[in-house]
């Protein structure tokens, strides 16, 4: 498949470009930031320029391609506003892209506990727009999977997770989430699906299976 990974250069993103390369894929990594292309081009991705806080054209920096997945973020040390121009409002331009460019298959990496707002202001926030932008998707008519990783950590991928609907308070490393986005891409039976993920004592593909 040709895959196109919003938010390319970070941190999920830059474990995910190699799992899908590896599996006879071409990648296309939209980054905004010129000093990124090297890294991204290391990591066997293809750097497309595109601000999605700013750009009018997005479904031309999108192109064509046969999937999306969406793995940007403000980041944690963002301030309230951008929470709701990329958590929200870059998922959802990145939708219009898929729609208008017919690409029907379209991954987000969300959150746990989404519909359920805790924490400080900037983090209910940050829960806040992405519950609405996984609403967005749901009603968009696309081939979706949402994917709503617990607290992450760094830690090696262990390559053994737990599934659910919703889970209690759970960690899971970014390569593990990254594993998990590889998996579902070429599983037609998650198309639909959206769950929460930690980590767990089962295989990926077992996991994915029971849900």
């Amino acid at each position: 498949m040709e895959i196109v990974v919003a938010g390319g250069h970070g941190q999920i993103a830059m474990l995910l470009h190699p799992l899908l390369i590896e599996k006879g894929h071409r990648v296309r990594a939209l980054i905004r930031n010129p000093e990124q292309v090297a890294a991204v081009r290391a990591v066997g991705a293809e750097p497309v320029m595109c601000d999605l806080e700013a750009d009018g054209d997005v479904a031309g920096a999108v192109g064509s391609a046969n999937a999306v997945v969406f793995a940007a973020g403000a980041g944690p040390g963002s301030g309230l506003a951008r929470k709701t121009t990329m958590d929200r409002d870059g998922a959802t331009k990145m939708i219009e892209a898929a729609q208008r460019n017919d690409i029907s298959r379209y991954v987000m990496i969300s959150a746990y506990h989404a519909e359920e707002p805790s924490g400080g202001e900037i983090f209910q926030a940050y829960l806040r727009a992405k519950s609405e932008a996984d609403a967005a998707l749901r009603a968009s008519g696309l081939d979706y999977t949402i994917v709503r990783p617990g607290k992450l950590n760094d830690e090696p991928a262990r390559g053994l997770v737990r599934v659910a609907p919703r889970l209690p308070d759970v960690e899971i490393s970014r390569a593990d989430v990254a594993a998990v986005v590889a998996y579902v891409l070429q599983t037609p039976a998650t198309i639909g699906q959206q769950f929460e993920l930690g980590n767990g004592e089962q295989k990926i593909a077992d996991a994915i299976a029971s849900l």
